[in-house]
């Protein structure tokens, strides 16, 4: 494989900017670019105090809708100064209606923070002025969610709001006797239920301090860091390169949670790498794409919807990390072992021992970021500190910490620019979560959750199996193209009550609906992350799709065995946990050799039938199930493995008969 091909043509910074270039940005000079920045960076301070909670300390009380309100001015005043309408809209120059829209959102944002402590009182009053500016705002967070996301996210605000209004007229178990618009726009506005609530909540309050870390490891160079570890463990082996990409791709994942900017960050570097070693442009995409969404999944620091599952279950972020842990591992699992049958299947060896650093070398000054992250860890999960303080703090280790190595001793310049990223990354987060805010608000002003629930119950007729594959299906349609957090929202508050009405247990039904929520990433035909990975790698999207679909696999059965076999998250006594863990940790491993199609040598038809038939029973059988059941699993364990030991004794003979020739 020659570097030619691995680049096809195309050199990896020129794919990374032709993925990473937003035509609609505009690049603003002056004293407009002086004010844009100004907002940025005023965002990334407001979050950071208020995560801190400083406001405690000095005495001072405030409601968090005040503050919600500031940082959607800020945040919104923002997206309208520096994205374009449309990514055709010639010029760089903000035009007059921009302008108008940045002050509208001003004013819609800092009437609740200047007013609200007044407005508490009369929530349920409406009046000519309130109406005005509830409209303005949701006009305001349609416009510029659909700026920064598409069109997705509006038609479906647009539905919910316009099923809210004419509710009265639907058939059935969804007609309810409707709100007044008025009514409905001044909940959505004001009331806690609606734009300022949970989910922008979660953002203001634990997002924007944990992306703040993540940009700050980042400005200490702690991504030569993590690449060199990976390298370091991994580069050797066979399949090195693939390895490489996936530990990289998930240490990338665990601090900034966003699976897109995980692919065009590490894509350009790792997709040629494995392109070099010999894996296919398909496989070699659909890698990066799988392993950059994993790390929503993989603890300590998880996307958004991780913290949203302890909003909404009301308990410690370290009770959501401790569930979380043993499924994403099963998940890497799967992957790791693909990737090294895969490596096998196509031949292709480890990296070469000149370029692969030392281990020793790799990890000199990484106390410069094991300290913050161990310091993360345990406020979370022992001293069960607010996560936004947690994170807050780690940004404080980290920024002390890094001055005492010449090697990661970062500039005040580079700590700035650091503080400025933090709040551009937050601007489309701030947008969404106003708009999944206002689906929230149209849900419970309409009943609609409670509707919703009853339709799903009375549809699985008392089976739990049809609700949950009910569950998946609509998690997979309605997440296409949409960001992982707002389709839990959306599950958390429609179909959350109806898996929990049905016996699931809470913290099993929420995991649930947050890993379908995810894979919608990687499931074509909308899949933004491999999207952006066949883009670097320039391979066939829908190839590339089916192989990350093959590659997740994991993600798409392992959230059936958390319902049925709560063991997996640590409920339970410690024998069945155990046990739990290690046939979860067999079934995946037989059922990567089963999709692969490999083990030892190609697996013919009937063979690979038989191990995913196996691999599936183990999964999804009980430790503690009927004997019968139990004599099946351990059946189909005892088949696929006199089945691999003869297929290994089979290459060791013909090994040996080649050697005799």
């Amino acid at each position: 494989m020659t570097d030619g091909d691995t680049s096809a043509g195309t050199s990896p910074d020129a794919k990374f900017e032709a993925v990473s270039k937003d035509p609609k940005k505009r690049n603003l000079v002056g004293i407009v670019r002086t004010i844009e920045r100004a907002l940025v960076v005023s965002l990334t301070g407001l979050g950071a105090v208020w995560a801190l909670e400083l406001h405690h300390f000095a005495g001072i009380s405030i409601f968090k809708e005040q503050v919600l309100g500031l940082v959607f001015a800020l945040g919104l005043a923002t997206v309208f100064l520096g994205v374009k309408p449309r990514a055709m809209h010639g010029g760089d120059q903000v035009p007059w209606y921009d302008w108008l829209l940045a002050g509208l959102a001003l004013i819609t944002g800092l009437y609740v923070t200047i007013f609200y402590r007044e407005l508490v009182h009369t929530l349920g009053e409406i009046d000519t002025i309130r109406v005005a500016l509830a409209v303005t705002a949701i006009v305001v967070v349609l416009e510029a969610t659909r700026r920064m996301t598409g069109w997705v996210l509006i038609i479906l605000a647009l539905v919910c709001t316009s099923y809210a209004t004419f509710s009265d007229y639907f058939p059935g178990v969804l007609n309810v006797p409707s709100s007044p618009p008025e009514r409905i726009a001044t909940y959505l506005y004001l009331d806690n239920n609606g734009i300022f609530g949970i989910p922008l909540d979660v953002t203001v309050s634990i997002i924007i301090a944990f992306i703040l870390f993540g940009r700050m490891i980042y400005a200490a160079n702690g991504a030569v860091f993590l690449t060199n570890i990976a390298l370091a463990t991994m580069g050797r082996y066979r399949g090195g390169p693939a390895k490489v990409a996936v530990l990289a791709s998930s240490f990338f994942g665990t601090i900034s949670g966003s699976v897109v900017s995980n692919v065009v960050m590490d894509g350009p570097i790792t997709i040629p790498m494995m392109r070099k070693a010999g894996y296919p442009a398909p496989i070699a995409a659909a890698i990066e794409a799988v392993a950059s969404t994993g790390g929503q999944i993989m603890p300590p620091v998880m996307g958004i919807t991780a913290f949203l599952i302890a909003e909404y279950l009301a308990i410690p972020y370290g009770e959501v990390i401790l569930a979380a842990f043993i499924p994403a591992v099963l998940y890497y699992v799967a992957l790791f072992v693909q990737i090294d049958l895969e490596a096998a299947k196509l031949n292709i060896n480890g990296l070469e021992t000149a370029n692969v650093p030392k281990l020793r070398e790799a990890v000199k000054g990484g106390w410069v970021f094991l300290i913050p992250i161990v310091f993360l860890v345990y406020t979370l999960v022992w001293e069960n500190w607010q996560p936004g303080r947690s994170a807050m703090g780690a940004v404080v280790a980290t920024i002390v910490l890094a001055r005492f190595h010449p090697a990661t001793r970062s500039s005040w310049a580079r700590i700035w620019d650091a503080v400025e990223q933090t709040g551009r990354t937050c601007l489309p987060l701030v947008a969404i979560t106003a708009i999944a805010g206002l689906v929230i608000g149209t849900f419970q002003i309409s009943t609609l959750s409670f509707n919703f629930s009853l339709i799903l119950v009375g549809l699985a007729d008392t089976s739990t199996l049809a609700l949950l594959l009910m569950t998946a299906a609509v998690c997979i349609i309605l997440g296409m193209g949409m960001p992982t957090g707002v389709i839990y929202i959306m599950l958390a508050v429609l179909v959350s009550p109806a898996l929990i009405e049905m016996g699931i247990v809470p913290i099993s039904a929420h995991l649930f609906l947050f890993y379908f929520g995810m894979l919608s990433m990687i499931t074509p035909p909308i899949c933004m992350a491999t999207f952006a990975a066949s883009t670097i790698a320039g391979s066939d999207f829908w190839e590339t799709g089916w192989a990350g679909v093959r590659l997740g696999i994991a993600a798409y059965i392992v959230p059936f065995v958390m319902v049925y076999q709560p063991g997996l998250l640590f409920i339970g006594d410690w024998v069945t946990i155990t046990l739990t863990v290690i046939k979860s940790l067999i079934g995946v491993a037989i059922l990567a050799a089963g999709v692969v199609g490999y083990f030892y040598r190609p697996l013919d038809w009937g063979l690979r039938i038989l191990v995913l038939a196996s691999a599936c029973v183990i999964l999804l059988t009980p430790i503690w199930a009927s004997w019968s059941a139990m004599l099946i699993a351990s059946a189909c364990l005892v088949v696929a493995g006199i089945g691999f030991m003869q297929m290994r004794h089979s290459q060791a003979r013909n090994a040996a008969a080649q050697t005799q020739k």
